[in-house]
């Protein structure tokens, strides 16, 4: 019984010095180019030994990757869960459409570039997702495989690695308008959400050649 209450209380621990660093990090990326913050900085931000960083996440690439998962995939998964079932179930109501997914995509970008916040966190992504077209995160929602299910379904038509690299060129470009374009530092002017959707969607409903 000891061994088990040890046991959580050392979980309870590990997981409060999570959210100390997470906390310490996020901070310091509103204050400044997150590429600039150190793994030194976050975590005497977070009044931590020089270790803890490496130790919890395995590295500040790790460290992003949590925050991100803990702060996107909540907004995802609430703006996504509607299209998903549309798509698995069409004889339920009116059927399922590209536009449905893209405009689903979209609105969650479009509500986070409101704020600071949101827009550090879309610039982290693009930082972290865009160089290798991945990330070390268990979470689907930061994988291509649900849209490409849902594209797949929407237009049955279309081959697999159509499929895949037509949902590769909408992320990337997502990416480059709400991580690029619309980070704190950007002076480059603003992308109407509905010329974004209305773009995405030719692009994946294009003729296949």
């Amino acid at each position: 019984m000891r061994k088990l209450w040890c046991n959580d209380q050392m979980s309870a621990e590990n997981s409060s010095t999570r959210d100390r660093l997470l906390a310490a990090a996020e901070r310091l990326f509103l204050g400044k180019d997150p590429e600039q913050v150190s793994v030194r900085a976050i975590n005497a931000e977070a009044g931590l030994n020089p270790g803890a960083v490496h130790y919890h996440f395995g590295s500040k690439e790790g460290l992003v990757a949590a925050l991100l998962e803990r702060e996107l995939v909540p907004v995802w998964a609430d703006s996504l869960a509607p299209v998903i079932h549309r798509s698995e179930h069409p004889e339920e109501g009116e059927p399922f459409s590209v536009a449905d997914l893209v405009a689903a995509i979209v609105q969650p970008f479009e509500e986070l570039i409101r704020t600071e916040k949101g827009r550090t966190l879309c610039h982290l992504l693009a930082c972290t997702a865009l160089p290798w077209w991945r990330m070390p995160v268990s979470s689907p929602w930061f994988s291509s495989a649900p849209f490409e299910v849902m594209l797949g379904r929407a237009m049955p038509g279309l081959p697999v690695r159509e499929i895949s690299e037509r949902w590769r060129l909408t992320f990337t470009l997502l990416l480059e308008i709400y991580g690029y374009a619309s980070a704190p530092s950007s002076s480059q002017p603003a992308v109407r959400s509905e010329t974004v959707t209305a773009f995405l969607t030719a692009g994946l409903t294009a003729p296949v050649r």
